[in-house]
């Protein structure tokens, strides 16, 4: 397993390292420049494009993985120095191939409008229709479909379009401070890779592989985006790592028949339970103000961090811990049987995210009554 978990990690994260490093040379003479604004945090004109590194460190990898498992496939017998657990699976890569592609092409898809975005500033409304083809696309075309337990297969697919576009867009709209996104991605691949590889009677090796390269991927990024960031992914990064955690969370088998707890298939709404709470309590708070929901603000639980007094590297790492605490809690499903103990594991997370809700109600009574409204920028009120 150890060999395996290296293997998939550190190539991405060699690859995503160097092309990023790359990247902060190359973004200043492409244009590809985040000046600073009101509703940002960064004080200084930061390069764009870290998110071709990450695309570079997924891909590759992916792209040479396939390769080696073409050309074993062909070999009879299989060479001595291959596993022989992983013997049976050379067929399954085989035949996931093409799904795993058609996402990769997806993503590649979104990736490039993210960079167009990155360049023009398009609209939202263009955005939003790609990213919803997108996801019309690889569910009734590719068959990435959740399976719910629900009798009508037609309400499974609608919610997987739904799920595509909402972490597409969580993980776009995190991308607000340094290391925020990234890092909430890297303990979110992390997990899910522990949960197909390590929670269930057999493991998913595919879909663990390509959540451990996504997280080298992310890891080799977060050294270049690490506080004080040197480069930020764009719209190209988030758009790409938001399609790949959908996905693969859909195509991942979390229902594990050996033992019969179907409470496991929401572990997880638990490992992204705080950015998807961050999500739609902001989109939320947009709508009932009548505010346009695509409109960049600073009410995020990592800004209200920020208001009660904390530095904002300090408010990301107290938001990568509350993801990393609800994740735990997704892990713990596994070890508990029925719905008892998965409902104290479910009340535990919903204690977790009713205490950010404290925190962020103090912080916007904090900021209305002591900060100035910064011109250009929305109210503590309207947060």
């Amino acid at each position: 397993m150890v060999w395996f978990v290296l293997a998939c990690v550190f190539p991405a994260f060699l690859v995503s390292v160097l092309v990023t490093g790359l990247m902060r040379r190359l973004s200043p003479r492409w244009g590809l420049i985040d000046q600073p604004a009101a509703r940002k945090v960064h004080k200084s004109p930061t390069p764009l494009g870290g998110g071709i590194g990450i695309w570079c460190g997924v891909v590759l990898p992916l792209a040479a993985a396939q390769a080696v498992a073409g050309w074993l496939a062909s070999r009879d017998p299989l060479p001595a120095w291959f596993p022989a657990e992983l013997a049976p699976h050379l067929a399954g890569v085989s035949y996931r191939a093409g799904q795993l592609w058609g996402i990769i092409a997806g993503g590649t898809l979104l990736s490039v409008m993210g960079l167009l975005d990155d360049l023009r500033n398009l609209p939202w409304q263009p955005r939003l229709g790609v990213q919803f083809l997108v996801a019309l696309g690889l569910v009734l075309g590719g068959g990435l479909r959740a399976t719910l337990f629900l009798p009508a297969p037609w309400i499974g697919a609608g919610l997987s379009v739904l799920w595509i576009l909402v972490l597409i867009n969580s993980f776009n709209v995190l991308d607000n401070m340094d290391g925020l996104s990234s890092g909430i991605a890297l303990v979110a691949s992390v997990l899910f890779a522990v949960v197909m590889l390590g929670m269930t009677s057999e493991p998913r090796w595919l879909v663990g592989g390509v959540l451990l390269v996504l997280a080298g991927s992310l890891a080799g990024f977060l050294c270049h985006n690490w506080s004080p960031a040197r480069i930020f992914m764009g719209d190209t990064g988030s758009y790409f790592i938001g399609l790949l955690m959908a996905t693969m969370t859909i195509l991942g088998t979390f229902y594990d028949s050996a033992s019969g707890s179907r409470h496991v298939i929401l572990a997880p709404l638990c490992i992204l339970a705080v950015p998807l709470y961050d999500f739609t309590s902001v989109i939320l708070i947009r709508l009932a103000q009548g505010r346009s929901p695509f409109r960049p603000d600073k009410c995020h639980f990592s800004h209200r961090l920020v208001e009660l007094g904390l530095k904002p590297k300090h408010a990301v790492m107290t938001v990568h811990l509350a993801t990393l605490t609800t994740g735990l809690g997704a892990l713990l499903l596994y070890q508990v049987r029925g719905w008892t103990g998965a409902s104290i594991v479910f009340a535990l997370i919903a204690c977790l995210l009713g205490i950010i809700a404290i925190l962020e109600m103090a912080a916007s009574r904090k900021a209305r009554l002591e900060e100035p409204r910064e011109p250009g920028s929305p109210s503590s009120a309207e947060c």
